[in-house]
């Protein structure tokens, strides 16, 4: 008899008898592979090392940030300066490499071997500059100074003895009475004012011809002050009297076309003050010829027009207002003692009067006229220093050692 209870392909086949054993789920820890478990059915916990998709991986232990200090390892110790040396950080000790800091901003710039400092400058610079330059050679800056308000105050005594006198004419027409006709004033009026164009615009060109030599004399100054080195009026005048012949024709080219600028159109006048400031300084310190000379100012000036604009507008401001202070005492005196000798008469000064008045205009020019044309070549300096790297070279002309950072 066939025992069909077990035979594969039976209806008992996949039941298991009770002899064969009723399988169980396998204990936790028996050795036995668990079943992989289904994460998405289920909110358990997720694996270890498991991220969201979005989230940035996490860096692996000890990865550093590029450019981060490496943290040293647990028990690491400095080194030690060599032996006979303080410690590191002490007093006359080395500074340790790891932790050496970068070279400091100077406010100098390149370094200050003379009366400015070697950098692109600001207005106050500038100003300072300038009367830093007067303080340390008084007697060469404040000499050149007196020259030429000496000159400058004769014309101005010579324009104003010639104007008062047509104007003591005009007065006497007066005398005319009743019987003076209409032309007769009106000629007189005329008269008067053309003489005054007439004394007043070679002055002028006068004062400005000298002002721009003054100016050439100063640039060779500050050549030398701005490095730190003796100057004199025998160095001075050395760098200058080669140059000497185009300085005075740069300066007749430059008054003429300021003042007749400035008579015609006020605009075309400024722009020829502004963009030719600068011809008496390039044509000494670069000793260049005459066409160089007004090139270099028009470049320099170029791009920076208001700002040297505006540096010779306050310069000549303080030049007005600090020469007004000096002159007041003066102009006082001659006006009281004029009222006081010629008592209910209009104010018409004599030659005492005026020659009182000059020694002012003396007084307060000798300072006054080296501050302006200082601060004309410091502008020069500083627009090179801007547009040409000149600081590098100054501070080598100087002897400064170049700092870390070049």
């Amino acid at each position: 008899m066939t025992d069909t209870g077990g035979a594969p392909g039976g209806d008992g086949a996949d039941t298991p008898t009770p002899s064969q054993g009723i399988p169980q789920a396998p204990v936790p820890g028996s050795g036995e592979p668990k079943p992989a478990e289904d994460h998405a059915a289920s909110p358990a916990t997720p694996p270890r090392g498991w991220q969201p998709p979005d989230s940035p991986a996490a860096p692996p232990p000890g990865w550093q940030a590029p450019g981060q200090q490496a943290t040293p390892p647990p028990g690491w110790q400095a080194p030690g300066p060599p032996p006979g040396q303080p410690p590191y950080g002490g007093p006359g000790g080395p500074q340790h490499p790891q932790y050496a800091q970068a070279p400091r901003w100077s406010p100098h710039g390149l370094g200050k071997p003379g009366v400015i400092a070697l950098r692109p400058l600001n207005i106050g610079d500038i100003l300072d500059g300038a009367i830093t330059a007067i303080r340390r050679h008084p007697l060469l800056v404040l000499g050149i100074g007196a020259v030429i308000s000496v000159i400058t105050a004769g014309l101005t005594f010579l324009t104003q003895k010639f104007l008062y006198a047509d104007l003591q004419d005009l007065a006497s027409t007066a005398e005319f009475g009743p019987a003076a006709t209409e032309a007769e004033v009106r000629n007189a009026l005329f008269g008067a004012l053309g003489d005054l164009f007439l004394v007043a615009i070679p002055a002028s060109l006068v004062s400005a011809l000298l002002m721009t030599v003054t100016t050439g004399l100063m640039a060779a100054v500050m050549g030398r002050a701005a490095l730190g080195r003796e100057v004199s009026f025998a160095v001075a005048w050395r760098e200058v009297q080669p140059r000497l012949l185009p300085l005075f024709g740069v300066a007749v080219v430059y008054s003429v076309g300021t003042t007749v600028g400035l008579m015609l159109c006020i605009i075309p006048g400024v722009l020829a003050w502004v963009f030719w400031a600068l011809v008496a300084p390039a044509l000494v310190l670069e000793r260049g010829t005459f066409k160089q000379a007004f090139s270099r100012s028009v470049k320099l000036v170029s791009g920076a027009f208001w700002r040297v604009l505006g540096i010779l507008l306050l310069a000549h401001i303080i030049q007005g207002f600090f020469e007004s202070i000096i002159q007041l005492p003066f102009n006082a005196g001659a006006g009281l003692f004029s009222q006081f000798m010629n008592p209910g008469k209009v104010y018409l000064p004599n030659t005492g009067d005026l020659l009182l008045q000059s020694a002012g205009q003396i007084i307060s020019g000798t300072i006054a006229i080296p501050f302006v044309t200082l601060v004309t070549v410091i502008v020069y300096l500083d627009q090179r220093m801007r547009r040409e790297g000149m600081d590098i070279e100054l501070a080598r002309a100087a002897g400064v050692q170049p700092p870390q950072a070049w």
